[in-house]
């Protein structure tokens, strides 16, 4: 290892990857081999991307040294406290985007940042990985810089930006970053960091598959026999021709959702951006590694007493049991980052971080969320991979639940029921949200259909903190198909199956449905039926959302082009604050502010029905 880990408190630390010179000196380190700048505070925890590339590398023999939330508006001594690496500085925006970390769906600043202490929301800038790196080449510029994390993996070739409203070229253009590390980069930065350790120049290590780099558009680079090669339009192009920044997502997304996918590249001016394909799907064995580090599961020390870091506090208790969402919704990113493939943790690995949960000083014997990206996708795969290999699809659950996929549930009540088991645990939650078409739908084998209804009741039983959370997003089909979710009538017969198990079992436990407004083929009149619909159902929302266009998802392109990618048929989006707010309002029908505006707006269009059935 690359440092002594000292026999002292949780206050000590020696436990923590150092933040500073002093602790540095504490562990007889001259000079730290890494460098990993984030946007976040700094929680040594799995939960959070640089505290694990961290333990990642350290793991690896290395000496890293990470600097939290530097202030890039003074001298910029933060950047300079540590001084240079010997090998090579790493950039993360943080466990969010610096913009959606920012602003609200109305482009307005946010009162709080869940990843500061304090909830202080001044303590990183906007586009924070650009900004780190161009201080740090400008600082450095001999230095190697490598960038990853949500902010620069979604923003690897062209996209969207909602807040400046315009198409950005890939993030390796402004950021000046000599490599880019696209998902989860486990894999990605050990193979990186062998082979700098060995000497081999940076502009050569063009063969690690999921990375992005650039190169002059004549320039001759390395590059795997295997690998085939599709070019997008350019950055140009997309410029020019909104239909073309469309068709461009399509293929994006398809060698996103490949096992054996292309190498993508894109001219940018005189200049193109090369984006290898990933890496093999983990393997139970690799993710078990990643997460039986040793990790303090705690805030690092120079944040007592400044108060609490909300997004910690969110999971400090909880554990994630697998990676990765097949869902493919048209408005999430999570299989854009993380793959469609799941990735599960091995029941030792996962009852193994339990009993270190079950040792936390402030542990009442509540796990707060034992889950996942989908909290009910654990283990679950293709039956037959020599079909999932010939597969492409977005989603392997719509429009129909693929008849390859394996959607048992016992898995995961072989798990829940482990977890029950440990005496210092009184309850396991599952906090994540869970995909109950997974669990309803008829699946043609009756054993398996058993295991998925037990599995409802288990959770709602069990696993449940009085409020059962799931995400219809909409009631109307037709937007429903846009955003690659079921038809709500299964969320209507979820909603009886709920009652029915809460009547059966004695219990008094809500069921929270998530919806979004705004979403890419929703109009007024759809938010008009969700809320009569939900109304009828007893549902008075809170959980809700307006839909917020983020780089690299197919609802943002739509967003934006005004093309649905795969049909190039025009789509309707509302995108003016009026229009948006418009849509929203029907979620409070029932608040004395929206009466009068809803029953004026349904009035004009001739929906005098729609007013009776809302406010009868």
């Amino acid at each position: 290892m690359a440092r002594v880990i000292m026999k002292n408190s949780f206050e000590n630390t020696e436990k923590w990857l150092p933040t500073s010179r002093k602790e540095m000196k504490s562990l007889g380190w001259e000079q730290p081999d890494v460098i990993l700048f984030t946007g976040d505070a700094y929680i040594d925890h799995p939960s959070f991307g640089a505290a694990v590339i961290g333990r990642i590398l350290e793991a690896e023999g290395l000496k890293v040294a990470i600097v939290p939330q530097p202030n890039w508006q003074d001298d910029l001594r933060d950047f300079k406290k540590l001084g240079q690496p010997r090998l090579f500085f790493t950039v993360t925006g943080g466990n969010m985007d610096s913009m959606v970390n920012h602003y609200t769906a109305n482009k307005r600043k946010r009162s709080n940042d869940a990843y500061t202490p304090g909830g202080r929301t001044d303590q990183r800038p906007d586009y924070a990985t650009i900004v780190y790196s161009n201080i740090l080449k400008k600082l450095y510029p001999d230095i190697p810089l490598i960038i990853g994390g949500i902010e620069a993996s979604l923003r690897r070739l062209t996209h969207y930006d909602y807040w400046s409203d315009r198409l950005m070229p890939s993030i390796l253009i402004d950021s000046g970053a000599d490599i880019l590390f696209y998902g989860m980069g486990e894999k990605s930065i050990v193979e990186f960091a062998r082979l700098v350790q060995r000497g081999v120049p940076v502009s050569n290590l063009t063969t690690i598959p999921q990375i992005a780099f650039m190169v002059d558009q004549d320039e001759k680079y390395a590059s795997k026999k295997e690998w085939n090669e599709f070019e997008l339009s350019s950055h140009e192009d997309c410029l020019e021709d909104k239909k073309k920044y469309a068709r461009n997502f399509m293929h994006i997304e398809e060698e996103s959702n490949k096992m054996e996918a292309k190498k993508l590249v894109q001219r940018v001016g005189d200049r193109m951006v090369v984006v290898n394909p990933p890496w093999p799907v983990f393997t139970e064995q690799e993710i078990d590694r990643v997460y039986d580090l040793p990790y303090t599961r705690l805030p690092h020390p120079r944040y007592n007493g400044k108060g609490t870091i909300p997004a910690y506090e969110m999971i400090r208790h909880s554990i994630n049991i697998h990676r990765g969402c097949f869902g493919g919704c048209t408005f999430c990113t999570i299989s854009a980052h993380q793959g469609k493939f799941i990735v599960s943790r091995s029941e030792k690995s996962v009852l193994k971080e339990v009993e270190k949960v079950t040792q936390m000083p402030d542990f009442k014997g509540y796990i707060s969320d034992l889950g996942g990206p989908s909290a009910n996708m654990y283990k679950m795969k293709g039956i037959h991979e020599e079909i999932c290999r010939k597969c492409k699809r977005a989603s392997c659950i719509f429009p129909s639940i693929c008849k390859n996929l394996d959607t048992s549930h016992k898995p995961m009540l072989d798990l829940y029921k482990k977890v029950r088991e440990n005496p210092k645990v009184k309850k396991a939650f599952v906090g994540s949200g869970i995909r109950y078409d997974m669990i309803l739908e008829k699946t043609g084998n009756e054993e398996t259909d058993n295991i998925n209804r037990q599995y409802l009741r288990e959770v709602i039983k069990n696993h449940v903190s009085g409020r059962l959370k799931v995400a219809p997003e909409h009631t109307s089909d037709e937007v429903l198909k846009f955003m690659r979710k079921p038809s709500f009538k299964l969320f209507e017969e979820l909603n009886r199956e709920f009652k029915k198990i809460n009547k059966e079992e004695k219990l008094d436990q809500q069921l929270i449905p998530y919806f979004i407004s705004s979403h890419p083929g929703s109009r007024s009149e759809d938010m008009a039926n969700l809320a009569i619909q939900t109304k009828n159902m007893d549902f008075r929302l809170e959980q809700v959302q307006d839909f917020t266009p983020t780089p690299m998802t197919l609802a943002t392109v739509i967003y934006y082009s005004g093309y649905h990618p795969y049909t190039m048929e025009k789509v309707y989006t509302a995108r003016n604050q009026k229009d948006k707010r418009e849509q929203r309002k029907f979620f409070f029908w029932y608040k004395r502010e929206y009466r009068k505006s809803i029953m004026q707006e349904l009035k004009a269009k001739g929906k005098e029905d729609m007013v009776k059935q809302l406010f009868k």
